[in-house]
């Protein structure tokens, strides 16, 4: 008797085991092309739906080039969430969900860009979730994205999004009480690329750059970010940190540091820490989510300059 029952408890949670797993692989699966929204995602999605990411932590999603798994991703997927402005390198997101013939969402739809000029000319700027007003636009048209994949889903959807909504409320909240810790003199943020031109003209850094990114290398569509940097623009950058009396500057997780401390080094200005900026932090680490690194970016900032 004892063998026979066993036998049908480990039958029993065989079945169980298979039937979660039969589960699992029945949940639709959605792609994001950047860590960010992946967060974003995850948080209104819950356990109903698979989300990954096509950027891996301190990857840089101007000069990314997709690889084969990326493409058998894509494949599976039931939907794919793009950033869009540009911000994913020669459209890569956007090549790939098109290749695969998957539906595929803008998250910035909605947002009034500022604009970077390039040197060439003058484009969108990408990195519109630095402004955690703007990442509630973001949240609001992934829930859309998700009830129209999973309709049945859609009270949990809406409500998780209305929690993470109210969170970056307060965290848009926390960050103004930060910010107001530092003498209005020294609100000076230099970081390596045009990354934070929509972080300083929420939070009113950089008052004598019009509110925007003060950044020794520029950004890239497609090809190494800070590879343009020429003479004169460098000369530029180091008069204009020197004039503008920065306490110090900042390097970012997916920029190569390298010009950033030279220029430091060169005007005498201290590296106030490394910044997250177009990726999210590693798995375990304080800034692997959207709250995570916009509160450990503030604080590194804070602590730096005020």
């Amino acid at each position: 008797m004892k063998h026979i029952a066993f036998a049908f408890i480990l039958l029993f949670t065989v079945v169980c085991f298979s039937s979660r797993l039969q589960a699992e692989e029945d949940r639709p699966i959605v792609i994001a092309s950047t860590t960010q929204i992946a967060d974003f995602t995850r948080q209104v999605a819950g356990d109903r739906l698979i989300v990954k990411s096509i950027l891996a932590p301190g990857a840089d999603p101007h000069t990314y080039q997709p690889t084969p798994d990326d493409v058998q991703k894509v494949l599976e997927a039931d939907l794919c969430l793009q950033n869009g402005l540009h911000l994913e390198g020669k459209n890569w997101m956007a090549t790939l969900a098109g290749d695969a013939g998957k539906p595929i969402i803008t998250t910035t739809k909605g947002i009034k860009p500022l604009t970077i000029d390039s040197g060439e000319e003058t484009v969108a700027d990408p990195h519109a979730w630095f402004s955690p007003r703007n990442a509630a636009v973001y949240v609001n048209n992934i829930a859309k994205g998700l009830i129209q994949l999973d309709p049945d889903g859609i009270e949990e959807y809406q409500a998780r999004a209305s929690l993470f909504l109210q969170q970056l409320r307060v965290l848009d909240s926390w960050i103004r009480e930060q910010i107001n810790r530092i003498p209005t003199q020294r609100r000076i943020l230099v970081t390596t690329h045009d990354a934070f031109n929509y972080f300083c003209s929420e939070f009113k850094l950089n008052a004598n750059n019009n509110f925007l990114s003060i950044a020794p290398v520029g950004w890239s569509t497609g090809a190494e970010v800070g590879g343009g940097m020429t003479p004169e623009r460098r000369r530029k950058v180091v008069q204009s940190i020197k004039e503008s009396g920065a306490p110090a500057l900042f390097v970012e997780t997916t920029i190569n540091p390298k010009q950033i401390r030279e220029i430091a080094k060169e005007t005498g200005v201290s590296i106030g820490g490394e910044l997250y900026s177009d990726s999210m932090g590693p798995e375990d680490s304080a800034g692997e989510t959207y709250i995570g690194m916009m509160r450990e970016n503030v604080l590194l900032i804070v602590n730096a300059l005020k």
